[in-house]
């Protein structure tokens, strides 16, 4: 069934509910977002006055995801529908044709880089908030959302967001710091997907990814030969790999250069509580520590 025929389907389910679509059941407006990210973030400046659910569960892979009846339900009864934009969710622009409720981009504001590689020559990377740098833009709209959705909470999400980016300010100051400890020759980031473009650029690290963005062909052999190549010229110590895909293609490039596989990174989910990212800002402190920790472990 395709989205627009599920939401059709849902229509009446909709339509019969006897109850007050524009509010969750204890009143408060509701808020959907499309990845655990951005709702954690959204939680974070929202506090207690607002409703926020996710589209996508924890481990969740956004990039490819397809939509339930359930999730068309869900964003029917919201009042404010926010996503990351940059091309992420290719899925979500028919769920938002098709909803009513306010539409905010969260990455608005933020200066793309544009993907050099693999097909995707010219288009936005997406994976914007993985910089707190931009993370700070990111909570900036969410506070401006929320603020027109529920203007009796403004100061309230005035104070969490300015509370939260000073957490987000902590964190940038932590990778600059390390980062400008480690011996230039070693400041490269090489991880499966090319999630980290807004981080490398903020931090001073050079990039290199075995494919650009999730796709069917990921780890192909002329990937893990550039990769490598990469990996050899400049003796990186260590390389990484997303949470949510196939480190098989990294772990040779390991096996090939003699890199450690220095840890793993997550990018588009939060895991579940009691997780290693149960928070965006976990998600953020845990990449950081584990970057600095790959590169700064000695020269090969």
């Amino acid at each position: 069934m395709t989205v627009l025929a599920a939401l059709a389907a849902t229509a009446p389910l909709v339509a019969a509910c006897d109850v007050d679509l524009s509010r969750a059941d204890d009143g408060k407006p509701s808020v959907v977002t499309t990845f655990t990210v951005l709702a954690d973030m959204t939680r974070a400046v929202a506090g207690d006055a607002i409703e926020v659910e996710s589209i996508t569960k924890p481990g969740a892979e956004v990039h490819g995801y397809e939509p339930t009846p359930s999730d068309l339900l869900t964003a029917a009864k919201s009042d404010l529908v926010l996503d990351n934009g940059l091309g992420l969710e290719s899925w979500f622009a028919q769920f938002v044709a098709r909803s009513e409720a306010p539409h905010v981009t969260l990455s608005a504001g933020v200066e793309p880089i544009p993907v050099e590689a693999g097909g995707y020559e010219g288009k936005a990377n997406p994976h914007a908030w993985m910089s707190p740098r931009n993370a700070k833009i990111y909570v900036a709209n969410i506070r401006d959302a929320l603020t027109r959705l529920d203007p009796a909470h403004a100061e309230e999400f005035r104070v969490n967001a300015e509370n939260y980016r000073r957490r987000l300010d902590e964190i940038e100051t932590y990778l600059r710091t390390e980062i400008a400890r480690i011996p230039e020759p070693q400041r490269a980031l090489v991880s499966c997907e090319g999630a980290f473009s807004y981080l490398a650029r903020d931090t001073g690290l050079r990039e290199a990814y075995l494919w650009p963005v999730n796709s069917d062909e990921e780890g192909t052999p002329q990937q893990i030969k550039n990769t490598t190549r990469f990996v050899e010229d400049r003796r990186v110590p260590a390389v990484f790999c997303e949470s949510t895909v196939n480190d098989k293609a990294q772990r040779q490039v390991a096996e090939e250069t003699g890199a450690r596989l220095g840890g793993k990174l997550y990018v588009d989910s939060l895991s579940e509580p009691g997780g290693p990212v149960p928070t965006y800002l976990d998600l953020l402190r845990h990449d950081a520590e584990t970057i600095v920790g790959g590169l700064s472990g000695g020269t090969r």
